[in-house]
């Protein structure tokens, strides 16, 4: 493809530190009404999306072309940007749900009481939630499983740039250990699909790793996704699908804090599948056992992060992602701007990982994450498996402005910047100027303002009262025209 539409979906935990603001449920359902209701950023879905997971009035459609909206699975909030072809629309947009679920939180008086975090585990309850990525690519079904035996190679050893770091491990044990720390949730909804139940144990012989999710893979590819952890989804469905495209949903993401570090996760996933849909991948690079890998890697203190493949052959990680870098280099050098930014970058860090590793610590989450700990460690006399770790662990991932450490880390130029706070303030309630997201949030604008018109929303179709349509199919388009004659004679 000449551009590719790709999108975020990040799911946000919810502490709250005083009880008398109500349950963590309260507070979820809190934000989003007030985001919907009183601030009006976006129109409630008066349907229901999914009856189990996304009841009637559980979240909307934001004016920027986005969502907002409550999982039932864990009752947390979730935000999915809206459709981008550039990668830096990407980073802002990402970056406005979090500073919108901050100023939400503000607004209600509630940033004493509550906090909201974008990490991906819960080290001492053993449940670990998704930043999942969205692609728009050209793999016909029948040739599906063969592009995903390129594909896993390069996800499972991502990690080395676009791991966010953790402290401490998990293992998966039977649901009867004894030191299960997992439950299942307290509502029927969180049952749904469970084929595959696991206990989840704290294993100190860890002190800090690559991923927070790898110990939680237990897939490479499930379409049943609870407690079935997987490296991949296949979502074959309407939203993303056009022509002969369709959406390919990654599971095994994590939510990035830093924008250097998730421009670099999206732009070469979106590499590897251009090699990938023009069969020009690296050959002889499968991956022995791909989820042993994940956790190896993950673990690995020493940074070596040997791969075994099929073949027998051994290799560290970052030899495998030169292998798909030597590919993109070859066959997409000078394609425009933005895939050379994404090569020069790629390139760069792998040489900075290769001499040394933490030398890297400006741009990756990681090992941003592991220099500040380690400083905190020897000036305060702790280990790594005392409990105020888990809890700096936590801070690193809190939203706000104000409280976050990975905005400590910026604030002191300790950590580099793609975007400025204009532009993700912008993006809170501005769609991307190039996808089928500006003429939807244009439609949005307009029925926030004319309150009566009754409505439904999706990614691919707009429906208002009883007989107007405006079908969304093709991303690329921004139906501009097309929205402004839907709502005309209505408004």
């Amino acid at each position: 493809m000449e551009k590719r539409i790709f999108g975020i979906e990040t799911e946000f935990g919810c502490m709250v530190r005083d009880p008398s603001v109500g349950t963590a449920e309260d507070v979820v359902e809190q934000v989003k009404d007030y985001a919907f209701y009183d601030k009006k950023l976006g129109v409630i879905d008066l349907h229901a999306r999914d009856y189990a997971f996304e009841p009637a009035r559980a979240g909307g459609f934001l004016r920027n072309g986005g969502r907002l909206y409550i999982d039932a699975v864990g009752s947390h909030e979730e935000y999915a940007t809206p459709e981008c072809t550039d990668l830096l629309d990407l980073v802002k947009h990402d970056r406005a749900g979090r500073i919108l679920l901050s100023q939400l939180v503000d607004e209600l008086n509630l940033q004493d009481a509550v906090s909201f975090h974008n990490n991906s585990i819960d080290h001492f309850g053993g449940h670990t939630f998704g930043c999942h990525e969205n692609y728009l690519v050209q793999i016909e079904d029948r040739f599906f499983t063969d592009a995903l035996t390129y594909l896993l190679p390069f996800l499972v050893t991502r990690q080395i740039f676009a791991g966010i770091g953790r402290v401490g491990g998990h293992k998966l044990v039977r649901p009867s250990s004894k030191n299960n720390i997992m439950t299942l949730g307290e509502h029927e909804v969180d049952y749904v699909w469970v084929s595959n139940f696991y206990g989840v144990e704290i294993d100190k012989g860890v002190d800090f790793q690559l991923s927070q999710r790898a110990d939680h893979i237990v897939k490479t590819i499930s379409s049943r996704v609870r407690f079935n952890r997987a490296i991949i989804n296949p979502k074959w469905d309407s939203y993303y699908s056009y022509s002969n495209l369709h959406r390919l949903h990654i599971l095994f993401g994590e939510s990035n804090l830093s924008e250097y570090a998730c421009m670099l996760k999206v732009g070469t996933t979106s590499l590897v599948l251009d090699l990938i849909e023009e069969q020009i991948a690296p050959p002889d690079i499968e991956i022995a056992d791909p989820l042993d890998t994940l956790r190896s890697i993950s673990r690995d203190a020493s940074h070596k992060w040997l791969v075994k493949l099929r073949n027998g052959k051994t290799i560290t990680a970052i030899d495998l992602q030169r292998r798909y870098l030597d590919a993109a280099k070859r066959y997409m050098h000078r394609k425009d701007a933005q895939t050379d930014m994404v090569l020069f970058e790629w390139e760069r860090t792998l040489n900075d990982l290769e001499k040394d590793p933490l030398s890297t610590a400006g741009r990756l989450d990681w090992s941003a994450k592991y220099l500040l700990y380690q400083q905190f460690i020897n000036e305060n006399g702790v280990s790594w498996q005392d409990d105020v770790m888990q809890s700096m662990d936590l801070e690193y991932h809190n939203i706000h402005p104000e409280q976050g450490l990975s905005y400590g880390l910026e604030d002191s130029c300790a950590m580099q910047r793609l975007t400025s706070d204009l532009e993700v303030e912008a993006a809170i309630t501005t769609p991307p100027s190039n996808t089928r997201a500006l003429g939807r949030g244009q439609i949005i604008s307009q029925l926030i303002a004319n309150p009566s018109i009754r409505y439904v929303i999706d990614w691919d179709a707009v429906y208002v009262e009883k007989n107007r349509q405006l079908d969304l199919k093709n991303p690329f388009l921004t139906y501009e025209k097309e929205a402004h004659r839907l709502l005309r004679g209505l408004i």
